[in-house]
């Protein structure tokens, strides 16, 4: 089946076919070291997607080292957790996932399925979604110069604008207009310090578009997973070819944001990379905030300087 979709550039309609299914690996190794043994207390791990028409589960493994049980829930958004308890002390925390899906991401947003009051900013949402969507349409976060709204508003000409257009070109701005930076501090950045910074993670940046797109009205949610990136599966596959990324956020975990569009459902948009749709991203959790979709979560007993070190790798590949 083909489906027509409004371009983007010029507005004459093209076809696009169904998203291609991927089978993808995920290597997941989370690595903490310590000085002295410590005692761990219970930890949540997100490193296990759910089912859905864009992404099936093929195969999954986890391990934890040292000894614990584990056991899994849902959390209130749905995500699956592993809440895993330890037996014993040690010295170290190590964890490692491994996933095989079937992964059938789109290459762009399909905007010509939206309702027809949608298609242009600013709509309300049927009182049936307002209700569901609850708080992900409101801000989290201080704003009281009003500067998160300033710089959402530019892209609009104070008349009705295009949806599409609109949530894309905020979605190349942050990539064009901001840094990338890697950031091993636990937490993320306000959206406030991230534009007076002009840089960011991934968590940084999809915190600051989440933040932007609900000052225009939309409900948005904050999106934690994983980044394909076929250079970087290239090189692994062939250590004569040069090493490095073509997409940023390659070789860990990654965060992007999902927008409700009606007609069209939760729309990806990953804003470290200006790219929409999903063809690229493994979705693991969801949540309407960054805390609540941390991969790994929980807390240890011991001295602050017994932490030493704390090491993520990430290898996603497709078989």
């Amino acid at each position: 089946m083909v489906v027509i979709v409004n371009s983007l550039a010029r507005g004459v309609g093209l076809r696009l076919t169904p998203p291609a299914m991927q089978i993808l690996t995920v290597h997941h190794i989370t690595s903490y070291t310590y000085d002295r043994p410590v005692r761990f207390g219970e930890h949540a791990l997100m490193m296990r997607p759910r089912d859905s028409h864009d992404l099936r589960m093929v195969e999954a493994s986890l391990s934890v080292s040292p000894t614990a049980t584990t056991r899994w829930t849902h959390d209130v958004f749905g995500n699956s957790v592993a809440r895993v308890e330890f037996q014993e002390e040690a010295d170290h925390l190590h964890i490692e996932s491994t996933i095989r899906i079937e992964h059938y991401g789109l290459a762009a947003p399909d905007f010509s399925t939206l309702e027809p009051y949608a298609r242009s900013l600013p709509f309300p949402y049927d009182s049936n979604e307002v209700a569901d969507l609850g708080r992900c349409m409101e801000r989290h976060h201080k704003d009281p110069q009003h500067r998160i709204t300033e710089w959402a508003r530019q892209f609009m000409d104070g008349h009705s604008v295009d949806t599409g257009e609109t949530l894309m070109a905020m979605n190349e701005a942050v990539r064009s207009k901001f840094s990338y930076e890697t950031r091993e501090a636990h937490g993320t950045q306000t959206p406030s310090e991230t534009l007076d910074r002009g840089t960011g993670s991934c968590r940084d940046f999809a915190l600051f578009f989440m933040e932007a797109v609900r000052t225009l009205g939309l409900g948005a949610r904050f999106v934690s997973g994983y980044l394909y990136d076929p250079a970087m599966d290239a090189a692994l596959k062939d250590p004569a070819l040069p090493t490095g990324a073509d997409l940023r956020g390659a070789g860990a975990t990654h965060a992007w944001v999902q927008v409700y569009l009606p007609g069209a459902g939760w729309v990806e948009f990953d804003p470290t990379n200006g790219i929409a749709g999903g063809a690229n991203l493994i979705r693991v959790a969801v949540a309407r905030d960054p805390a609540q979709a941390s991969p790994v979560s929980g807390s240890y007993f011991g001295p602050p300087e017994a932490f030493q070190s704390l090491e993520i790798a990430v290898e996603v590949t497709a078989n």
